[in-house]
């Protein structure tokens, strides 16, 4: 009996010079490091860090950095944003961010305007998110590996094939633990914009 070939781990895009394309958007609107900075809610140090590839962004101080922009991740990450109902598997929009190249495929969204964002993210072991806060709801479903999942006062211990759906307005972050990473299937009602602490 035949065997079919072992699928091959989808392989992560190079990282692009995500720098280099915030310093160009900015210069194209006339802004100031100062401007960008207090449109973000960010540091003009963390901005000028970013922009000259000292520092790598969290995703929620990219999307922050975007809107100052006023453009989206996926134009700064050379993303096409071509809106469709259906996504083939091989056909997913990626990018990476961070030093540890934190992997993302977008799932979505298929329209304009749509309210759910899903996404699948891939992270390193040992990975801390940074501590968010923000208005919409969260929905998140373990895939594989272990995290630790703190949530207002409350921590929670996920295996593969645990969800955690929450409200955001509640502090919540995550650590990946063990000595693998996680792949993370997240649905996220409205695009965060802003951490709940200064990068």
């Amino acid at each position: 009996m035949d065997q079919k070939p072992a699928k091959r781990p989808r392989k992560a895009p190079e990282v692009p010079p995500l720098g280099r394309a915030i310093r160009h958007r900015r210069k194209v609107l006339g802004m100031t490091l100062e401007g960008v900075a207090s449109a973000a809610e960010l540091t003009t140090g963390f901005i000028s860090q970013v922009e000259r590839g000292l520092s790598a962004p969290s995703l929620s101080s990219l999307m922050a950095i975007a809107a100052a922009l006023q453009t989206t991740i996926e134009q700064l990450v050379s993303v096409p944003e071509d809106f469709s109902a259906h996504v083939p598997h091989d056909k997913r929009r990626t990018f990476i961010l961070g030093a540890e190249r934190r992997f993302y495929e977008m799932l979505g969204p298929g329209f304009a305007g749509a309210l759910m964002h899903p996404q699948i993210v891939h992270r390193p072991a040992g990975h801390v998110s940074e501590k968010m806060c923000h208005t919409g709801e969260a929905f998140l479903h373990l895939l594989s590996g272990r995290l630790e999942y703190h949530l207002g006062d409350q921590t929670y211990l996920l295996e593969p094939g645990d969800c955690i759906h929450h409200d955001t307005t509640r502090p919540h972050h995550s650590i990946v633990l063990g000595d693998e990473g996680s792949v993370e299937l997240w649905v996220t009602t409205s695009p965060v914009r802003r951490p709940a602490q200064k990068a």
